[in-house]
């Protein structure tokens, strides 16, 4: 089992950074392989993926929105992931959430990560 936290939402002005965390307890840790990922839901919107990385290594997935100005990495330890955000816009506005999935990042849908966080809101304004 995994709990998710994520943490260092806030609001920036357009053209900001923010660096999110997502601090992972359980199994996370453990030598099992987790598929991490960064999604966010914007008022009246369906949420979406922004990220996912393998926990065991490999290259992150990014969608086109935000390729090239986030980016996903983790600790050590495997117990924090991080969403380095630059370049925000108002479109970016939303709640981040973070997700966990022992399936690989390739084969895992959206919405079928079995943990989730309770999410962190961003506002750009």
């Amino acid at each position: 089992h995994v709990q998710l936290v994520e943490s260092g939402g806030g609001s920036v002005q357009p053209g900001g950074s923010l660096r999110l965390s997502c601090a992972a307890s359980g199994d996370t840790s453990s030598g099992y392989g987790y598929c991490m990922a960064w999604f966010r839901q914007a008022p009246g919107k369906e949420r979406e993926g922004v990220a996912r990385l393998w926990n065991g290594g490999g290259n992150p997935y990014y969608t086109a929105l935000v390729k090239g100005r986030f980016t996903v990495s983790q600790d050590s330890t495997k117990t924090t992931l991080y969403l380095e955000m630059n370049s925000l816009t108002p479109e970016d506005t939303a709640t981040y959430y973070c997700a966990a999935d022992q399936r690989s990042c390739v084969q895992v849908r959206d919405l079928e990560f079995a943990y989730w966080g309770h999410g962190t809101q961003v506002t750009v304004s």
